[in-house]
């Protein structure tokens, strides 16, 4: 198992709501979770398989969203 993290401008539970389905469509990512309490509001995924960081980038970003990896 992996653990990778990013800082991203995910801030509040709709932003959730909506990265959810694109998240959850990657079927390497067993868990994932924002702090938005924290101010880099970090995103923390973690994967059973080989996961690129770049395609949570790249997935985030097609829900509007940045990340940028830790």
């Amino acid at each position: 198992m992996e653990t990778l993290k990013f800082k991203t401008n995910i801030k509040c539970g709709g932003c959730i709501a909506t990265v959810t389905p694109f998240l959850n469509e990657l079927p390497q990512i067993s868990k994932w979770e924002v702090n938005t309490d924290n101010p880099e509001k970090i995103l923390t995924v973690e994967t059973n398989d080989q996961l690129a960081a770049e395609t949570v980038v790249n997935t985030l970003q097609k829900a509007g969203y940045i990340a940028t990896e830790l």
